[in-house]
């Protein structure tokens, strides 16, 4: 790490913005390139990541340590980012087949009717077990489709604050999915 690294990361972390212009140009493109080969060339991705990586970084500016390579920094915040993304999209899917399945009822029969009423009774009954406001900005961002940024405004609060929560609901969700993967499975299959 060069001195002026060194010291650009001590004036960050005191709140300079020109600082924090100077650490974004010069480590941008490097972060970028590191999340296109992570996401297997996800150019949006990397994109989406990069910018939401360099917020991070602004909002915990005070808990940087100037001592510490600042590219690895970067790079644990937007795998993390990135991680949990993936964690999105797979209970996304999951809900998505569910409510693709429960739209298109076209099949009336009694026993289909209930295995659907479970899945349903199921995914409710996971969200229930949040704590009151991970579980408003679920329903918000899951059955809502709201964006992190739109749910940010609507309560109030950073969109940090928002990709926060619903990384720990969507790993609790994914605890419990895996716990019950099977029962899940045989459910979604006896849908189609």
């Amino acid at each position: 790490m060069s001195i002026t690294e060194k010291k650009e990361l001590e004036l960050l972390k005191s709140g300079s913005s020109s600082s924090f212009e100077v650490l974004y140009h010069r480590y941008n493109a490097k972060l970028y390139n590191f999340i296109m080969k992570v996401s297997r060339g996800d150019g949006y991705m990397a994109e989406e990541l990069v910018q939401r990586t360099f917020i991070k970084v602004w909002e915990t500016k005070e808990y940087i340590n100037p001592e510490k390579s600042f590219i690895s920094y970067l790079c644990t915040i937007a795998k993390n980012m990135l991680l949990n993304e993936y964690e999105h999209q797979t209970i996304q899917f999951i809900y998505q087949e569910y409510v693709k399945v429960n739209i298109s009822a076209d099949d009336t029969s009694t026993e289909k009717q209930v295995e659907k009423n479970l899945l349903e009774e199921y995914i409710d009954k996971l969200t229930d077990k949040l704590p009151p406001k991970r579980k408003e900005i679920f329903i918000l961002s899951r059955k809502e489709g709201l964006s992190n940024k739109e749910i940010a405004k609507q309560l109030q609060i950073t969109e940090s604050t928002i990709e926060t929560q619903l990384s720990k609901a969507l790993a609790f969700m994914k605890s419990q999915l895996k716990q019950n993967y099977e029962m899940i499975l045989i459910l979604l299959l006896s849908l189609n």
